[in-house]
């Protein structure tokens, strides 16, 4: 990771996962993610590569019972990671929104980085699993995301019939909202609400 620009660094260490997660919002795209489950490192190489960010994320866990605790615990620190390198979020733009195609499939993603958490995920999916990844463990990813992020997350997968496509999409589309929700600008002077504080 290039170390520029808001950053954090963040270590969770249970008896389910031990996990080293590094983030940079102004990054440049760049992504390493050793987490045992191909579909979800290309996920999070999605997330990083289409938000601009850089992330660097290493977790052992215990995948011999299975998927979950590394997925929600990924979840868990990566929400962590993103309130951090926000810092007290002075001179952000604070909402962002995105559509992403992909064949098929068509997601919507609209973040408030209002410091209040809340996911709402409409999505319905055709199989059971897309490589190592339960499809229900997109749900828990992305409220571990929300609820440790202090983020307003709306994900809508519009159409889709092939999984990997729906998820990549959700994937990229909340990347592309977080990068323009995190972003600054000039024009914002200060916090970006009334009450004075996110």
């Amino acid at each position: 990771m290039s170390g520029n620009g808001r950053s954090a660094r963040i270590e969770r260490r249970t008896t389910e996962t031990q996990i080293e997660l590094e983030l940079c919002l102004d990054g440049s795209g760049e992504c390493r993610a050793e987490t045992g489950i191909g579909f979800f490192d290309h996920m999070l190489n999605a997330f990083a590569r289409h938000g601009l960010f850089d992330l660097a994320v290493k977790c052992q866990g215990d995948l011999h019972v299975d998927t979950h605790h590394t997925v929600e615990d990924i979840g868990i620190c990566l929400g962590q990671a993103i309130a951090q390198a926000l810092g007290d979020k002075a001179g952000i733009v604070r909402y962002g929104h995105s559509y992403v195609p992909m064949d098929e499939a068509l997601a919507r993603a609209a973040v408030d980085l209002s410091g209040r958490a809340y996911l709402v995920l409409e999505a319905a999916f055709n199989d059971e699993c897309v490589g190592e990844l339960p499809v229900a463990l997109v749900r828990e990813f992305f409220y571990a995301v929300a609820d440790q992020g202090r983020m307003n997350l709306h994900l809508d997968l519009l159409r889709g019939q092939n999984d990997h496509h729906g998820i990549e999409a959700l994937f990229k589309a909340f990347a592309r909202a977080l990068d323009m929700a995190s972003g600054k600008s000039d024009r914002v002077q200060g916090i970006p609400s009334t009450k004075g504080t996110l």
